[in-house]
């Protein structure tokens, strides 16, 4: 779940927008028999495709180390993608421009980083959780402070941000106050508390492999709903033509797709190539509830061809829940005080319920509500994975005695996730009341420690010397360092967080390497990569498939330029994409001609 800097949802009370939508009790009925038919075959077939699997640490914690490529990719779209994508992505297409598309297209890179450098060292040394890879590097004190950092993190911000945002989305969505006649806090808690409820139970009683199977099973249903939406828009704009609606988003008020954001934007494009590396590295590459998927590969080609047809469904990302945003506008108009919609988080709502028949409604309700169960019950595996892996058998191995058994540490596993899920319904409603904003307070709060555990990682796979020493003061200098420039000198410190990321980033890797050379690492061990549980033979695609995947991350940005759809002039745009269909027929011809000789 990538949490962007686009979320900008009501938390005001009984003061939360709507929008216009008559419904009936009929018409509801039908959306809910619709809803709980569509989230029933997906808990069967669930059911069916996972029993049995959950008996083992290994089978509750990583489905067995037996998860394929499209299961893999499927869980990571889904858990990644929620309600926070599909309103906010297409209100900040709505109110600005594509310029927050690079959120979700440049995450591809991201991909590409963990298909070749990181996921082989995980996989070779077996590990289960992030916090195990930095006990074997560094020591076990390094271990328990990354952890409290998950923990806390995921607890506190994460969980009850992922609960209450898409109670949010159902609430604009549906009008729930309206329609049961209640209060909108007790609405709100109320759809907290169905949404939670439900999704526990696929991470508490299931495990992982039940996670990734409902998350593949409820991506596809995004996919769909995310080609319907934008099709039927095209069509009401066109007025039952979806060409002519397509031809005037393409040639009408075109600096509204333009992906390349000024500083008054919400996502300025030079914070693509600071901040945003690392706040993708770390979220692809070391965060605990998205790698945990692909640590439960197959082999490391099944991982690799996972993760690499991830980073092709994020580059359909602005297509599928920003465009829609973009229709609206032409639709709907600006979003200014008396013009348009209210709010532009209301963009994808409206249009929503203007282009989906009353039969579909429950279909998108069971898709919508799949999204935010894929990213709170992945929080809630991750959560207790951590707990059971790394504070509690730690715990119960220092004790000495008779060794844990799998069934004691699967029924912790799911008394921890229960605990986390109770906690999460209790801090969830709370958000409401945040001052700023949803978005300020994840903003602040992952802020604290995103960007020292990538430093940690990175250091630790590629600086043997550096000893625990440094990541434990990396640890406490971001955390006081970040803390007051975020909450004591804000005001004098007017500086984008994501820039902010990239200085803490840089500061924390040199200090690490100084205290390497200065007190170096003296007994410096390496893991048998032979002893790891699954093949590390790497997938022969990978390459080709990278380079055309970098290749479409710059066509789509060329594209929604000034020297594509944006300007008036074009006279880069054919020669750029011209060489890049050439130099990928040359790789893959290469390819393509090698392994089939072979």
């Amino acid at each position: 779940m990538a949490i962007n800097g686009i979320i900008r949802f009501a938390t005001c009370g009984s003061t939360c927008l709507s929008i216009d939508f008559i419904m009936t009790r009929f018409d509801l009925g039908i959306i809910l028999l619709s809803t709980m038919f569509f989230m029933f075959l997906v808990g069967v077939i669930s059911y069916r495709l996972t029993r049995g699997t959950v008996l083992s640490k290994d089978g509750y914690f990583l489905a067995g180390r037996g998860l394929s490529a499209w299961f893999i990719a499927g869980s990571l779209l889904l858990t990644n993608l929620s309600a926070e994508q599909l309103i906010g992505l297409n209100g900040s297409a709505y109110g600005y421009n594509l310029s927050s598309m690079a959120w979700e297209v440049t995450a591809a890179f991201s991909t590409i980083c963990m298909a070749f450098f990181f996921l082989p060292r995980y996989l070779a040394g077996g590990f289960t959780t992030l916090p195990q890879f930095l006990s074997d590097r560094f020591d076990d004190d390094v271990r328990k402070l990354s952890v409290i950092l998950f923990i806390l993190g995921y607890g506190l911000v994460t969980i009850p941000s992922v609960l209450y945002s898409g109670s949010i989305a159902v609430l604009q969505l549906f009008n729930v106050p309206e329609l049961l006649n209640v209060s909108y806090e007790h609405s709100l808690f109320f759809t907290i508390l169905i949404i939670g409820g439900i999704g526990s139970m696929y991470a508490v009683f299931g495990g992982l492999r039940a996670v990734a199977v409902s998350d593949t099973l409820n991506g596809i249903g995004l996919l769909i709903i995310g080609l319907m939406v934008p099709l039927l828009g095209l069509s009401l704009l066109g007025e039952g033509s979806v060409a002519v609606g397509l031809r005037i988003v393409l040639t009408e008020n075109t600096h509204k797709l333009n992906a390349i954001g000024s500083p008054s934007d919400p996502t300025p494009f030079p914070t693509l190539f600071t901040g945003m590396v690392f706040e993708n590295l770390f979220y692809w590459c070391s965060n605990q509830y998205v790698i945990q998927r692909t640590l439960g590969a197959k082999s490391l080609a099944e991982g690799q061809k996972g993760v690499l047809f991830s980073g092709f469904f994020k580059v359909l990302v602005p297509f599928l829940m920003m465009f829609p945003g973009l229709i609206a506008f032409h639709l709907y108009g600006p979003s200014e005080p008396g013009a348009g919609l209210a709010s532009i988080d209301l963009a994808y709502p409206q249009l929503v319920t203007d282009v989906l028949p009353v039969y579909a409604m429950g279909f998108f309700l069971a898709v919508l509500l799949g999204a935010v169960f894929s990213s709170f019950n992945s929080l809630l595996n991750s959560a207790a994975t951590l707990f059971c892996l790394d504070i509690y058998l730690p715990y119960k191995n220092r004790r000495g005695g008779t060794s844990v058994s799998d069934s004691d540490v699967i029924r912790t596993a799911k008394y921890a996730s229960l605990v986390i899920a109770l906690f999460s319904f209790i801090v969830a409603p709370l958000l409401q009341y945040a001052p700023e904003g949803l978005w300020q307070v994840i903003r602040r709060f992952t802020g604290f420690y995103n960007i020292p555990i990538i430093a940690i990682v990175l250091v630790g796979f590629f600086a043997k010397q550096v000893p625990a020493l440094g990541p434990k003061l990396v640890i406490g200098f971001h955390i006081i360092t970040y803390g007051l420039i975020k909450f004591v000198f804000h005001d004098l410190i007017d500086l984008h967080f994501l820039h902010l990321y990239a200085i803490l980033f840089i500061i924390e890797i040199s200090l690490m390497l100084l205290i390497g050379r200065l007190c170096p690492r003296k007994h410096i061990s390496e893991r048998d990569p032979s002893l790891s549980p699954v093949s590390l033979r790497s997938w022969r695609f990978a390459l080709p498939c990278s380079l055309s995947l970098v290749s479409l991350v710059v066509a789509l940005y060329v594209l929604l330029s000034p020297i594509g759809l944006v300007g008036e002039t074009q006279l880069l745009f054919w020669p750029i994409n011209i060489s890049l269909i050439f130099l990928n027929l040359i790789v893959w011809s290469g390819f393509l001609r090698k392994h089939l000789w072979e």
